[in-house]
């Protein structure tokens, strides 16, 4: 009896001969994107290329829940709430890619960092234009933390143009406002280069809504949505903490900060506060 061939042979509709544009490879731009792997320790240290790759693809998802998150404030201003919460149920999965990812930076160990750290310089997450758009697209605005980015720099007039638009809970308590709920009307007046500061009305109307839910389906569903994302948001920002206090422990971080201390502290930072209060007058 024969030996059977462990080969599968190729179906007669599959496509060899396509250029090189309308492949898989030009397709997604991979000779760009695998080039972007420039490992700068000399001699090269292997888990430089773990640290790279780990900040790179934490880039591209928080670039797509940008792209989600301005989408889910446009179908909440055209009153579209159904898609809106179908695009923060999303949001919620890609920050549990990004949340996940931390396991793998966990595997470089203090004495693996300490041989490369050296060269990242003044380079830190704190400077990451993403991670900025998406903390002001969910309301956590701070005009100081531009001043980071060059005058006249594109980064700098990203953040600027984000600054002065609404975030999510400014067009959801719009929403609210324009549906006739006792929203005060100066939170939809309000400077929105600041950042929301608790409202006792706002947060009745809040209650209002968590008491019937039937009666206010569609907002109730919403409100438990964006609880998701800053639930996931806090959990994500706590895994990090506590991988980088893994890591170096409580060495200062290489942009300046103090490092795990600071990361502690962004955890009191809330989005939609009066979203969380209610739970304790419920």
């Amino acid at each position: 009896m024969g030996i059977k061939k462990n080969i599968r042979k190729l179906e007669e509709g599959i496509k060899l001969d396509v250029s090189e544009r309308n492949n898989y490879g030009g397709y997604l731009c991979l000779d760009t994107l695998f080039a972007a792997q420039k490992p700068v320790s000399d001699p090269p240290h292997h888990d430089e290329m773990l640290f790279i790759i780990q900040h790179q693809t934490s880039e591209l998802w928080l670039k797509l829940i940008i792209h989600e998150l301005n989408e889910a404030i446009h179908c909440v201003q055209i009153k579209r709430l159904g898609r809106a919460s179908k695009i923060l149920a999303r949001i919620k999965q890609i920050q549990k890619q990004l949340f996940e990812q931390w396991a793998v930076l966990e595997t470089l160990t203090p004495s693996e960092y300490m041989q490369f750290r050296h060269v990242l310089g003044n380079a830190s997450g704190f400077q990451s234009v993403h991670y900025r758009q998406v903390e002001f697209l969910l309301g956590n605005k701070n005009e100081k933390l531009i001043k980071v980015f060059p005058e006249g720099s594109e980064s700098r007039k990203v953040l600027e143009q984000v600054l002065q638009s609404p975030s999510i809970y400014d067009v959801f308590i719009k929403h609210l406002y324009d549906e006739g709920y006792a929203v005060p009307k100066d939170l939809v007046q309000r400077d929105l280069r600041q950042p929301h500061v608790f409202n006792e009305a706002l947060m009745a109307v809040l209650v209002e809504i968590y008491q019937r839910p039937d009666q206010h389906w569609a907002m109730y569903a919403l409100c438990e949505q964006l609880v998701d994302v800053e639930q996931s948001f806090q959990q994500w920002r706590f895994r990090h903490m506590k991988t980088v206090e893994r890591i170096i422990g409580f060495k200062s971080g290489t942009g300046g900060s103090s490092g795990v201390s600071f990361l502690k502290k962004a955890l009191e930072l809330t989005f939609f506060p009066e979203l969380l209060r209610l739970r304790t007058e419920l």
